[in-house]
């Protein structure tokens, strides 16, 4: 009996079509195997770095014959064994957004219930936000490793890969003394946090034991977006690319629509960005009620919005303040930023039911989309729009911005 692939094995394939999580798929001997590295059509020697019961992981160490979208990784970190971080940094720029739109298509496919004539009507794209492929990131987290230098994690590893720097780091992140050739080491750590903010301050801060002790910068900073300033903690969650926070927001009010007086729902609100859009446009007659569970977040909101009187902030988990009522209908447009795990069955459920004319659903992982996509047409909602936006240039993420309206 022939044995299958074994962990380290190097094995000759031909790459099939894009999947989830950086990879493509290709099959040996009807055994499918997920390859990192590779690109669609390519052939390659593959390197077997897990086995799972159906599929192994793979890593193409050696291209056979190249891909026309293949390029050069402009770090040199980026590639087997090596940095985890990067998924695609050896994709042209415009195949990546194709990439990535090829993705949303399969699984709003898939597990959404879609078909391509569906998909086709929408347009399906992903398009790329000002600034390029590298120097983007405004928030770098770093382990350290056991020889207390800071680095990068390996792919689905803790092992820490020490860099010089990292090429997708904002510049003033990338300037900061944190990495092992200037000598840094953090022996009392076990992770670094950077941030350049949009307002200017760029800062780091040790984490200790899970607790966040500042090493320089001040402890909040400031970001600018939607036509306000925002104050917040270092630590607390803002979108890594400089361009992100008003290209959702403009995204999402392009879509809603908001009409003087009515009543809308920001839920995952954070610090507030959705809702003082909302609150502009829905005036001084409408509400606007947002709800976080995080308490920097709500901390964020509440300081952040404090000259908005029509906005509420509510502490709760989404799923308890719908269960509980302590939101209720009726409401008139809703914005929905789950985490990447999706807002599930019954969030969907109790938000068809307080009876929106629309919704727009902010989505950082196109499979919890495309499920939660798959609920409300079950309850018979349709998606009447879409638009991806690359986030993440170089890695295998992307954001969508979705637009849900009931039944007519």
């Amino acid at each position: 009996m022939e044995r299958g692939l074994a962990e380290a094995d190097r094995v000759e394939l031909t790459v099939d079509a894009v999947a989830p999580g950086g990879h493509c798929v290709a099959r040996v001997d009807g055994q499918v195997v997920f390859v990192r590295h590779a690109l669609p059509g390519e052939r390659v020697i593959a390197e077997v770095t897990e086995v799972h019961k159906g599929f192994v992981r793979a890593d193409a160490v050696t291209v056979l014959d190249p891909s026309p979208d293949r390029v050069e990784p402009p770090c040199p970190y980026a590639k087997p064994g090596a940095c985890g971080g990067c998924d695609l940094q050896h994709v042209a720029p415009a195949a990546q957004l194709a990439w990535k739109t090829a993705v949303v298509r399969e699984q709003l496919l898939r597990l959404g219930g879609l078909t391509d004539v569906e998909l086709d009507r929408l347009g399906v794209r992903v398009e790329a936000l000002p600034g390029g492929l590298l120097g983007w990131r405004s928030r770098v987290r770093y382990a350290v490793d056991g020889a207390d230098r800071a680095g990068l994690l390996k792919h689905r590893s803790h092992e820490v890969v020490p860099i010089d720097r990292c090429r997708i780091a904002h510049p003033a992140i990338q300037e900061l003394p944190v990495l092992t050739p200037t000598g840094a080491r953090w022996p009392a750590a076990e992770a670094v946090e950077t941030v350049a903010s949009t307002g200017g301050d760029v800062t780091v801060t040790e984490l200790r034991d899970g607790v966040p002790t500042p090493v320089s910068g001040p402890t909040e900073v400031r970001e600018v977006a939607a036509g306000r300033d925002w104050t917040l903690p270092a630590s607390a969650f803002w979108q890594v690319h400089p361009a992100a926070a008003d290209t959702l927001a403009t995204a999402v009010l392009e879509m809603l629509d908001p009409q003087p007086g009515e009543t809308a729902w920001d839920l995952y609100g954070g610090a507030g960005l959705f809702a003082a859009g909302l609150a502009a446009r829905v005036g001084a007659t409408g509400r606007v009620t947002l709800v976080e569970a995080a308490a920097q977040g709500v901390t964020a909101a509440r300081e952040n919005l404090a000259d908005l009187p029509t906005v509420e902030v509510v502490a709760a988990r989404v799923e308890t303040a719908l269960a509980r009522r302590r939101i209720t209908g009726p409401v008139d447009v809703v914005v929905l930023d789950p985490p990447r795990s999706g807002a599930g069955a019954p969030v969907v459920r109790a938000l068809a039911a307080a009876g929106p004319r629309a919704v727009a659903y902010v989505a950082c992982d196109p499979a919890a989309f495309a499920r939660d996509v798959r609920t409300f047409a079950d309850l018979g909602w349709r998606l009447a729009a879409l638009r991806g936006f690359d986030l993440f240039p170089m890695t295998q993420h992307v954001e969508q911005v979705g637009l849900l309206l009931p039944p007519a």
